[in-house]
Order: structure tokens, then C-alpha cells, then sequence
């Protein structure tokens, strides 16, 4: 599916910066905007690459997240990984699933990319596939079928901001469905509660992350007493 994912890289806002819409392959786009007050982009990359279990996981949402479990990859990257969870999308029932975290130089330019790092307009670039484990297909080169996942982070003098996206149905147009199936396999009523959930977990996780940080940082000199 044709899509503008390094328009994903300028912090200017966006037509959506909140929301969710149809596209006209019937993908379902979702988008989330949350402010991480004190956090940093460096924080949540180390976030993900420590392969939170079931107990962090639930600090990450404690009212949606159930479990946690990491399949591949090293520790210490989540690049490679596959993490398996189940949870909960606001009122939706749980689910079981997989979410593949991938090099995002797959969608994004890699000289646009270089080029915002540079710039400050992305200080961290969450990126991967996501299916229901039941239902999981692969590429020949083992890519997973499915969704996709941005989390694109941007520090701030007070923070960071970080900018969500979801494709939800991003393969299937693909695979030959024509928009009305594709709306009929990815329902909107996944919209506003994957919103919710997203926002939520992310403004539960940044009232947390950074003193989890600083305690597992190597230098803890570099760390100020509040005193």
C-alpha cells in the first residue's frame, strides 16, 4: 500500500494528529498524540529494548495490559524481537498478539531519516507488524502480516511528544481485498479504543519511566538528588 510514511518525521501537525479515518484502500489509520512530561526519547528506546515482562507490562497499562513475553532477537534490542502479549483495547476483549519490531528504514527513507535524527525532530523510532497470534501469516522472508506500528518520539524543553500510528489492515489490499473487505476484516470500532489505550498507556508508562530509567542507568553519578 502506497503511504507517506516520512511525512510521519516532520513535526509540523499533520491533517490527523488525533483521530482515526478510513483510507481508500479500507486500511484503518489510526493516530495518537500524548505529551511524555519529564521522559525523553532515549528513555522509551531503552523502554522497549529492555523486553518488559508481565509485571512491567502491567505498570505500562495496569487496566488493559495482561501479558508479556519476548520470542528471538537479543536482549537489550528490540529490533529483531517478536513480542507476544495479550491485552485489552479499552472495551474491547482481550486479544492475543504479536508485534514483530522491525528496522524502520523498511518504511521510512533512510536519508530522511538520518536527516530528522540530525535535526531533533526524532529522537526515537518505534517500528513494527502486528497480528493475532492464531491468525499470524509470514512473507517468504519472514516478515509478519498485518498492521503497522509507529511510535515516533520528539523531546521537548519540558519532555517529549510522541506521535502514534497505526495501519490497521496495512497488507491486506495487497493480498488482493478490495476496500469494503478490508473494512469488513478491521471494523471502526477499533478506532477510538485502540485512541484510548495508546493514550493511556503511554501517559500511565511516562509517569514512571523516568525514575525507572535513572535507577538502571550505569553512571549513577550523572543522576540529581533531589535534596
Amino acid at each position: 500500500m502506497d503511504y507517506d510514511f516520512d511525512r510521519l518525521l516532520d513535526p509540523a501537525p499533520m491533517a490527523l494528529e488525533m483521530g482515526y479515518q478510513r483510507l481508500d484502500s479500507g486500511v484503518l489509520d489510526i493516530a495518537v498524540r500524548t505529551d511524555l512530561h519529564e521522559c525523553a526519547g532515549a528513555m522509551l528506546e531503552w523502554w522497549f529494548s529492555s523486553r518488559p515482562g508481565d509485571r512491567e507490562y502491567r505498570w505500562w497499562h495496569p487496566l488493559d495490559h495482561i501479558s508479556s513475553s519476548w520470542e528471538g532477537g537479543e536482549t537489550g534490542d528490540a529490533v529483531g524481537s517478536t513480542h507476544v502479549v495479550e491485552e485489552r483495547l479499552t472495551n474491547l476483549p482481550s486479544q492475543n498478539l504479536l508485534i514483530q519490531f522491525r528496522d524502520p528504514v523498511e518504511a521510512f527513507d533512510n536519508q530522511v531519516l538520518e536527516d530528522a535524527r540530525a535535526s531533533g525532530a526524532v529522537s526515537a523510532l518505534i517500528y513494527g507488524h502486528v497480528a493475532l497470534r492464531d491468525a499470524a501469516q509470514y512473507t517468504p522472508d519472514g516478515a509478519l502480516l498485518g498492521t503497522r506500528l509507529i511510535h515516533l518520539c520528539r523531546d521537548t524543553e519540558w519532555g517529549a511528544v510522541l506521535r502514534s500510528r497505526f495501519l490497521f489492515g496495512f497488507d491486506l489490499p495487497a493480498m488482493g481485498l478490495g476496500p469494503a473487505e478490508v473494512g469488513n476484516m478491521i471494523p471502526d470500532v477499533i478506532g477510538p479504543n485502540l485512541l484510548q489505550h495508546c493514550y493511556d498507556e503511554f501517559t500511565f508508562l511516562s509517569r514512571l519511566l523516568p525514575a525507572i530509567y535513572a535507577a538502571e542507568q550505569l553512571e549513577p553519578g550523572e543522576i540529581q538528588r533531589p535534596w
